[in-house]
């Protein structure tokens, strides 16, 4: 039977891979990349750098997957994803019954952790669902960014008894839900955070654990337009960004 691994990467830096990732490495012989075009290649580029410095030469092939379009202007986010989602699954089942033969290794190499805000996994349950090929797979966890965020600042997500809370851009823009203090936010492209009414501090970081690393805290207030326009610079010199924060709602205590 085929056999997958699904393998947190981490956030961008080549040794926040898992010594679990490199011993699954090197079991592969296909590595599933998604080409999001010329204005991402470097987000390729870096999945085959882990490749060269942790697989064998010549002992795998890295098979090239074009990324589907989602509409963003959809008046239905939901229907929008789950349709963006039944593509990939097309993709993904025509790429793995092509490159993968049986009895062979395969590999989906996923930015940060493949169980915290990414759809490979439910990509593959919909091919498994649908009969048309058959294959096992196992995930290997990564170093997700909000850890990378934590480590890069030296601070704990929160404060002694308090919990955290780990939602979207599109989902802070309703402001904080009522009594949480910690809130991580990802997949924030319009800056909901300037939104934010409440007093807290904001620990901000992008391109986290790599050479272009950029990291802001402070006072929300303060701090918030200088994020929007340091995000915008560099969302326009690279082509894409991936950043993610952490927002503390201020306390007597704080």
């Amino acid at each position: 039977m085929r056999k997958l691994f699904v393998i947190g990467v981490g956030a961008g830096n080549p040794d926040y891979i898992t010594v679990q990732a490199i011993n699954a490495l090197k079991q592969v012989q296909v590595v599933f990349a998604i080409d999001k075009g010329e204005d991402k290649a470097d987000l390729l580029q870096m999945r085959r750098t882990l490749c060269e410095r942790y697989m064998e030469p010549g002992r795998y092939r890295i098979v090239q997957i074009a990324e589907m379009d989602r509409d963003a202007a959809a008046p239905c986010y939901e229907a929008a994803v789950r349709e963006w989602h039944q593509q990939r699954a097309i993709a993904y089942e025509n790429a793995i019954e092509e490159a993968l033969g049986e009895g062979e290794c395969g590999a989906f190499l996923v930015w940060g952790d493949p169980c915290l805000y990414d759809s490979t996994l439910r990509i593959l349950e919909r091919i498994l669902a649908t009969g048309g090929i058959a294959f096992d797979y196992e995930v290997i966890p990564g170093i997700t960014s909000v850890q990378a965020l934590a480590a890069r600042h030296r601070i704990p997500l929160n404060r002694i008894g308090e919990p955290v809370y780990i939602t979207t851009g599109r989902r802070l823009a309703a402001g904080l839900p009522e009594g949480t203090d910690n809130a991580v936010v990802m997949l924030d492209g319009q800056c909901a955070f300037k939104h934010v009414a409440d007093e807290a501090d904001i620990y901000w970081g992008a391109y986290l654990g790599t050479e272009d690393e950029i990291l802001v805290s402070g006072d929300l207030k303060e701090r918030a337009g200088k994020i929007e326009r340091i995000r915008a610079e560099a969302r326009a010199r690279r082509g894409w960004i991936m950043d993610t924060y952490l927002l503390r709602r201020r306390t007597h205590n704080s």
